[in-house]
């Protein structure tokens, strides 16, 4: 293997894993993939680096947050770990544990940061709850579950008032609650102002606390989406967390070459942006800016506005993100030239990203400093804590997740003429909190955690040119024949037809005769097809023009026309007039598309799309292949 593929001179350097992987052919037609690089030593706990980094550099940056001034808040690391003893003191005097961790309800800002390394630093378990639970839901039936099973000693929010409902209608009256502002009116429940707990003084009990911490100790407790279900408490363990930044900074060789500075968004109750990305700051002695933007039309903004201001090393998002930010990337030269000033990495993941979006970020990048930026992605999820399979040289094509990372090894079992990938090593969770039934059903005979996913070799003759994703089994499905459709390889090939007209889109077709589509449309772009068009008209006005439908017309007949058999040929699609809904958990908190969920929601459209006499809305094509 090598760092990068000798094109040309215009690729900017940068400093990634040279080494291999060997595929080992099992017995029973399975195979292992085994990394070449054994893993080095890595601390106990994370924040052994904490203490390291505030020795070494104690008045560089650690975290920062933008202000209601404006200005940006800055915490050094001699600050935050100053902070850090202080809160975990106040932790360790209300007798906290593992069976009474911490549940911390809100968002991303300073005192999330702060309340989560405290309860890391001193043992006391964090667990981080998505937002969503409590602001959206009606019922919060997920909040009730995920609190049912931490029995949280401690609730932290930012706002009071703001979680009020859920504050006064299921946290317990017996569980102390913790605001930075605005106490909620609850009755009968102790409120605590953050202020107070990093306002304790510390004593010789957080240093008798750390040195007790066991490497396999719970460190936080990370809930999944709970997209076919409840959520799932996944334990993240000391050592987890530890190891899995030793084989990031492995393989991102760059990031122990000079501290690295990121600007990000993704929400801390996931583990990209919770466990992979303030890991990779706080690890390597980087600075962490918070990033109060986020992929939307009214959000991505504020995005723009803190990237006009960091420059950062290396960028992490999801493909939506990424989608988002490009048109103002294209029209402001001046983002431009401080985005990819100092950058050394662009690094996606949630979802696959679409190659015309892919060759944007390239051409911009050439266009703006000359040099091309290298872009990857990986294979990870909350129980690999999370990266486990890895890129980490340049392609031309989107979608390589490249080979199992030092410490990793990837075992492939023949599935329905597929690979179903599963992982061994340090970095994977011991199961689910308080749920030893679904802890079972998630690791093999050989004590593999099952991803669920598929994948399939770029190269069935040499492995350390990786693998490409290959569907998810969960959501492939069977047609009426009996054929297999796969979902993900055929969304992918699907967005890269459309592009740029489509921002998503849900397949359909689960014992139906043929696979229809779900089309979210971007509006913009499909303005511009037709510039005669009322700039007045909305989504849906565009969406239902004629000559927009004729050109989705053409696409559809394309793309079925380049189709090899009835489980990748689209027949029907109906662009969606109301774009998918967060409340309603059509997308993530990543940004990324629920398909589960759109197509629960929606079964009447789909109902609609297979109708015997079709309605005016259904684009179709000759079902006959």
């Amino acid at each position: 293997m090598t760092t990068n593929p000798q094109r040309n001179d215009r690729v900017r350097p940068v400093r990634l894993r040279t080494s291999g992987a060997t595929l080992h052919p099992l017995p029973d037609g399975a195979m292992l993939v085994r990394p070449d690089e054994p893993l080095g030593p890595y601390p106990q706990v994370l924040t052994d680096r904490l203490v390291r980094w505030a020795k070494i550099a104690p008045n560089k940056i650690c975290v920062a947050k933008r202000e209601a001034n404006g200005e940006w808040g800055k915490l050094t690391y001699a600050q935050v770990l100053q902070a850090v003893n202080a809160i975990g003191q106040a932790l360790l005097d209300r007798g906290l544990s593992e069976d009474r961790p911490v549940a911390i309800l809100s968002e991303n800002d300073l005192e999330h940061f702060l309340l989560m390394l405290a309860g890391q630093h001193i043992g006391i378990p964090t667990a981080h709850i998505s937002p969503v639970y409590s602001l959206v839901s009606r019922d919060f039936g997920k909040l009730r579950h995920t609190l049912g099973l931490l029995t949280p000693g401690l609730v932290f929010v930012s706002n009071g008032e703001r979680y009020a409902r859920a504050l006064e209608k299921v946290v317990p009256h017996n569980t102390e609650i913790a605001v930075t502002a605005a106490p909620p009116p609850t009755k009968n429940k102790k409120t605590t102002l953050f202020a107070e707990l990093a306002a304790t003084k510390p004593t010789p009990a957080i240093e008798s606390a750390h040195q007790k911490i066991q490497p396999d100790a719970v460190a936080k407790i990370l809930f999944t989406s709970g997209s076919t279900g409840m959520p799932k408490g996944v334990i993240n363990t000391h050592r987890m967390l530890c190891c899995n930044q030793q084989m990031i900074a492995q393989v991102f060789c760059f990031l122990q070459d000079e501290p690295p500075v990121l600007l990000d968004w993704l929400p801390w109750n996931h583990t990209f942006g919770g466990n992979h990305n303030i890991g990779i700051a706080l690890y390597n002695g980087g600075s962490f800016y918070i990033d109060d933007g986020k992929p939307g039309p009214s959000l991505i903004a504020e995005t723009v506005r803190n990237l006009r201001e960091i420059s950062p090393t290396v960028y992490f998002n999801v493909p939506k993100g990424y989608e988002d930010l490009l048109p103002a990337l294209r029209a402001d030269e001046q983002l431009r030239e401080n985005f990819f000033r100092h950058l050394r990495l662009l690094f996606y993941a949630g979802a696959g990203l679409s190659q015309p979006v892919w060759d944007a970020y390239r051409d911009l990048a050439l266009q703006t400093c000359g040099e091309r930026i290298i872009m990857v992605t990986g294979l990870g999820s909350t129980e690999t804590a999370p990266m486990a399979i890895q890129t980490t040289w340049e392609t031309d094509q989107a979608g390589v997740i490249g080979i199992p990372i030092p410490g990793v090894e990837a075992k492939l079992v023949p599935r329905e003429a597929k690979l179903e990938v599963r992982v061994r090593g340090p970095n994977i969770t011991p199961g689910y909190w308080r749920q030893p039934e679904l802890t079972a059903q998630a690791f093999d005979e050989d004590g593999f955690y099952i991803f669920g996913d598929a994948l399939r070799f770029v190269d069935p003759a040499d492995v350390n040119k990786g693998f490409l994703f290959d569907g998810r089994f969960s959501e492939d499905f069977k047609l009426a024949s009996g054929t297999w459709a796969s979902v993900g390889p055929l969304r992918s090939r699907i967005l890269n037809h459309f592009a740029p007209y489509v921002r998503d889109v849900v397949i359909t077709g689960h014992d139906r005769d043929d696979v229809g589509l779900l089309i979210f449309a971007d509006a913009d772009a499909c303005r511009a097809l037709c510039p005669t068009l009322d700039c007045n008209l909305s989504a849906a006005e565009i969406f239902s023009h004629p000559q927009i439908r004729a050109y989705f017309q053409a696409l559809l007949e394309t793309c079925a026309a380049d189709s090899t058999g009835s489980s990748n040929r689209v027949t029907r699609a109906i662009i969606m007039e109301e774009l998918p809904s967060l409340d309603a958990g059509e997308i993530t908190d990543k940004g990324s598309l629920n398909q589960r969920a759109v197509l629960d929601r929606r079964a009447a459209i789909v109902q609609e799309l297979y109708a015997p006499e079709p309605s005016s809305r259904i684009l179709r094509v000759n079902a006959r292949f």
